[in-house]
């Protein structure tokens, strides 16, 4: 079991948390290699189809035989009984879309690491005061940068990560916002792509990535 903060480390090292769902469960696990391979250490499976649970479960055998070094998350967690059976599967983190006291108190008392999602400074009062560090802000797209900005002086014990809208295009805004990392899902693995099985563009597109984001925070230092 990795510790939280080494899984807040990875992911800010990384500088990005890929997601992704897909029914297939080769395809899941073929995605998982592309992303592996090109230098992924840190991903987020997300809990939105039946095939979630089963697709997990496989993806964590996996990685515990190949990849032991790959952290597995499983996101779109939205009550308790989601999270438990998350953990029961393995699950290394869990990420949700919102905040509820409910997810709050479940994931302290178990000890795993919970990243919820917020969009309101009540609600990154209440992610605070639970314990969290790093927060997911979200929808990226409807909030934009200039939150971010506005309140990482309130909040400068928070680390955060905008999801769902984030671009290739705006990486720099969101960086020198002074987001911590930027979780990524239809922008970096399509479902055409996935579709398509094109694999080898997942792996291209994240490696590119993965040197975007190091050569945006080198310009910002």
């Amino acid at each position: 079991m990795f510790k939280k903060e080494n899984i807040i480390q990875s992911i800010i090292q990384q500088g990005v948390l890929p997601l992704y769902y897909y029914p297939d469960e080769e395809v899941s696990f073929l995605v998982l290699r592309a992303l592996y391979e090109a230098g992924i250490r840190v991903i987020e499976y997300t809990n939105r189809g039946k095939s979630a649970f089963k697709n997990f479960k496989s993806l964590r055998k996996i990685c515990d035989k190949k990849y032991p070094d790959m952290i597995l998350g499983l996101g779109t967690v939205l009550d308790q009984k989601t999270a438990l059976k998350a953990l029961e599967m393995g699950a290394d983190f869990l990420v949700s879309p919102g905040f509820t006291l409910e997810l709050a108190g479940f994931t302290e008392e178990e000890n795993i690491l919970w990243i919820p999602g917020c969009m309101t400074p009540a609600e990154l009062m209440q992610a605070k005061r639970s314990g969290a560090t790093l927060v997911k802000i979200f929808p990226a797209s409807i909030l934009g940068p200039g939150f971010v900005k506005s309140v990482k002086e309130v909040f400068p014990d928070l680390q955060f990560m905008p999801t769902g809208g984030v671009e290739m295009e705006n990486l720099m805004a969101w960086f020198k916002a002074g987001v911590s990392a930027v979780g990524m899902g239809s922008t970096l693995i399509s479902k055409m792509q996935m579709e398509n099985k094109e694999f080898a563009a997942i792996k291209l597109n994240t490696t590119t990535l993965i040197k975007q984001i190091a050569a945006i925070r080198s310009s910002l230092e």
